[in-house]
């Protein structure tokens, strides 16, 4: 007896599950997200010390607005990805108790590890962007300028930037997690990693450098 077959429902009660789901990830997004914008400014302070402080060492110029309503729609957006970061336990709770019926025992015991598995190395991949690249990559590029060129940084053009590096980096973590779906998909084995390690430090290199 297929296991899956017990949880099959109407199509109508799937999809008032999922407006129910639904609505409760609205009800927790919008909590979050207002907490957020309370503490949006001192978050953006945060997010902002690596340049500031870069600046002070270098000397070279400083954060500004340059719109009239640049530092509202600053906070909008740190209190958007905030509140989207806060509420994410809660949403992923939702979306795995939507589909967990239909998978199987031996698929189920792959998702816990492997969403913990990729959250941490995700974190650790940012974590390392704001304390590593961050700190010696911003005086590196201010002092790039030159001596006669004072830098005025839009507070907005500075977030997206600094939220494109911090996720940038969090995805490159993710490589153990997409060389074990390959591995599971029989793509790869571990004699084709042993064997193309040489070729993949080259291209690792090479992608490096032209990203950078």
């Amino acid at each position: 007896v297929d296991p899956v077959d017990d949880f099959r429902m109407p199509i109508l009660d799937h999809i008032r599950e999922l407006r129910d789901r639904l609505i409760r990830s609205l009800w927790v997004l919008a909590v979050t997200l207002g907490v957020s914008f309370f503490f949006s400014r001192d978050l953006f302070d945060w997010i902002a010390a690596p340049m500031n402080q870069a600046l002070r060492d270098t000397g070279t110029g400083t954060l500004a607005v340059t719109e009239a309503t640049e530092g509202l729609l600053v906070q909008m957006k740190v209190a958007g990805l905030s509140g989207l970061f806060l509420a994410s336990p809660f949403l992923f709770f939702q979306i795995w108790q939507f589909v967990s019926p239909g998978l199987y025992d031996q698929e189920k015991k792959h998702v816990v590890p492997l969403a913990f598995t990729s959250t941490v190395l995700f974190v650790t991949g940012a974590a390392f962007a704001y304390f590593g690249v961050f700190k010696f990559g911003f005086p590196f590029f201010l002092q790039m300028n030159g001596p006669d060129v004072t830098a005025v940084l839009s507070i907005n053009s500075y977030l997206t930037f600094a939220m494109t590096l911090l996720v940038a980096f969090g995805a490159a973590f993710q490589l153990p997690v997409v060389i074990f779906f390959l591995a599971r998909l029989g793509i790869i084995n571990h004699r084709d990693l042993i064997r193309g390690f040489r070729y993949s430090i080259v291209a690792i290199a090479i992608v490096a450098a032209i990203l950078t």
